[in-house]
C-alpha cells in the first residue's frame, strides 16, 4: 500500500516544480525588462545631460582668432529654429568679438533635466563664462542660467531651443 500512496504524490509534486519553473523562469523575464528598461533610460538621460552641458560650454566659448571653428561647434549642436537664428546672428555676433578682439571661456557649474521623454529633454544648465576684449584687459567673469530644448537626431541630442532664464 505505501508503493501506491508515493505514485500519485511523485506526479504531484513533479508538476509542483514544473509550476515553479515556469513561474521563476517568468519573474526572471520581467525583472530583467524592467532592468534594461531603467538602464535605457539612465543612458538616455546621461546623453542629454551631456549634450546640453556641452553645447552650453560652446554657446559660452568664443575665441576671435578662432571664431569660425566655435561658432561651427554651437551649428553642429543645434537643429530647427535656434539654427536658423543662430546662423542669422553669426555675422553681427562676428563682427562685435572681431572688432573686441573678445575672448569668453565658459564652464557648466550645473545642470538639470527638467522634463524627458524618448526624443526630447528640457534642461536647465547654470554657466560661468570669462571674458576678455581689449577694452578691459582685466578677465570679467559673467553668470547665465540656460533653458535648453533638445531632440533626438538618430543617436545625437540636438538643441532645438536656448533661452536665458531667471
Amino acid at each position: 500500500m505505501t508503493g501506491s500512496r508515493s505514485l500519485p504524490t511523485r506526479p504531484l509534486l513533479l508538476g509542483l516544480l514544473v509550476v515553479v519553473a515556469v513561474a521563476a523562469v517568468a519573474l526572471a523575464a520581467t525583472s530583467y525588462a524592467r532592468i534594461s528598461a531603467a538602464a535605457d533610460r539612465s543612458d538616455r538621460r546621461e546623453a542629454v545631460l551631456d549634450s546640453a552641458r556641452q553645447q552650453a560650454v560652446n554657446f559660452t566659448t568664443l575665441d576671435y582668432r578662432h571664431l569660425d571653428r566655435d561658432l561651427g561647434r554651437v551649428l553642429h549642436g543645434a537643429t530647427g529654429d535656434f539654427r536658423k537664428q543662430f546662423r542669422a546672428g553669426t555675422a553681427d555676433l562676428t563682427s562685435l568679438v572681431t572688432q573686441n578682439k573678445a575672448t569668453s571661456e565658459g564652464e557648466v557649474l550645473d545642470a538639470g533635466i527638467v522634463s524627458d521623454d524618448a526624443d526630447s529633454a528640457r534642461v536647465l544648465v547654470v554657466a560661468d563664462s570669462t571674458v576678455t576684449n581689449s577694452a578691459d584687459a582685466k578677465p570679467t567673469k559673467r553668470h547665465y542660467r540656460m533653458q535648453l530644448d533638445l531632440v533626438r537626431h538618430g543617436s545625437r541630442w540636438l538643441v532645438s531651443d536656448l533661452q536665458f532664464v531667471g
